[in-house]
């Protein structure tokens, strides 16, 4: 009998079944991670759509507590008689603490000495900036040092400064009346008189904040193009003729800024004529020739212990600032159209 050798051909594989829970399992994990792309896919939506107010939460709850909620409480107190030694005692009267304003005589003094300080204060003090801004927008030698040294008033503290002022203002041995009776003018009694004190704490005002003003409107000259500036030199304009023609014009908004500012810094004026008057408190002079409205609000307040009085000075002040907004962005818009 031959031997015959047998080959036998691998059967093809065959797929192994798979059993009822196999089945369930991997569909479990399916749906599982359905769910999970689900809900990654709704956190993300959520993330999007949220962050933005997360991040910016912070800054109102920080204004809802510390600005808006002192400025209703102001308005409210302004509405009662509320003195400062019972606070919690509050009593209705209505618009009493507005109306008596219209006829107090100290108020509108107030109202006029902060005027005339902003008017003395804001105009050279922005004319100065503008034009020290003009110099530093040149290559100087040495320019970094010069814009340092310009926005040093700005970072001294203010009653460090009016002391010092207060001293070089002094009627018997200030160095202003040396220098005045030096070229034979007679000395100034700059505490006592009215325009004379007035100046003075203008004087305080444009020296802490001309060089801030200065960095603000340099920031403002270096993005001026350069190709105005090409233009009107092919044309024959001067250094000056380009400051007044291209430099003013271009600077217009933040000039309009700063002006606005200005203003309102002036309304809310209250360090600097406070501690100018030395140990006589915030009457702001013998005869108040120079208390401002922050001072008189100081005074009625926390010295006559009035806070519903104060308290209606204030917010007549914010309506003041209002008004001085709104005429501002009038103007604004006219001027644009």
């Amino acid at each position: 009998m031959t031997d015959e050798t047998v080959v036998l051909s691998p059967s093809p594989s065959r797929p192994a079944r798979k059993g009822k829970g196999d089945g369930e399992g991997e569909g479990a994990r399916g749906a599982g991670t359905g769910r999970g792309q689900a809900w990654r896919s709704r956190r993300y939506r959520w993330d999007l759509r949220w962050s933005p107010y997360a991040f910016v939460a912070p800054f109102f709850l920080f204004f809802a507590a510390f600005g808006l909620f002192p400025l209703l409480y102001t308005g409210w107190a302004a509405l009662h008689q509320v003195e400062l030694t019972d606070p919690d005692s509050m009593t209705w009267v209505g618009l009493k603490n507005f109306t008596r304003l219209w006829d107090d005589e100290f108020f509108w003094n107030a109202l006029r000495n902060t005027v005339t300080i902003g008017l003395l204060s804001t105009v050279p003090q922005l004319a100065i900036a503008l034009g020290l801004a003009h110099l530093l927008n040149y290559r100087l030698r040495g320019s970094a040092f010069f814009r340092v040294a310009v926005l040093t008033p700005y970072a001294t503290s203010v009653a460090a400064a009016t002391l010092v002022f207060v001293l070089l203002f002094g009627r018997d041995y200030g160095m202003v009346n040396w220098a005045l009776s030096a070229v034979g003018l007679e000395a100034v009694d700059w505490q006592n008189g009215t325009f004379a004190s007035q100046l003075a704490v203008s004087t305080i005002v444009i020296w802490r904040w001309t060089g801030y003003n200065a960095l603000i409107y340099l920031a403002a000259m270096q993005a001026v193009p350069g190709e105005l500036y090409e233009s009107a030199a092919l044309d024959g304009a001067s250094r000056w003729q380009q400051f007044l023609h291209v430099t003013v014009p271009s600077l217009r908004p933040t000039i309009f800024f700063t002006c606005v500012v200005s203003t309102i810094g002036a309304t809310q004026l209250f360090g600097e004529p406070l501690l100018f008057n030395g140990g006589a408190g915030a009457t702001g002079g013998s005869d108040h020739q120079f208390q401002t409205l922050g001072l008189y609000l100081y005074e009625q307040g926390w010295v006559n212990l009035h806070l519903g009085r104060a308290s209606a000075i204030a917010w007549a002040m914010f309506l003041i600032l209002l008004l001085i907004a709104g005429a501002a962005r009038l103007l604004r818009g006219r001027e644009a159209s």
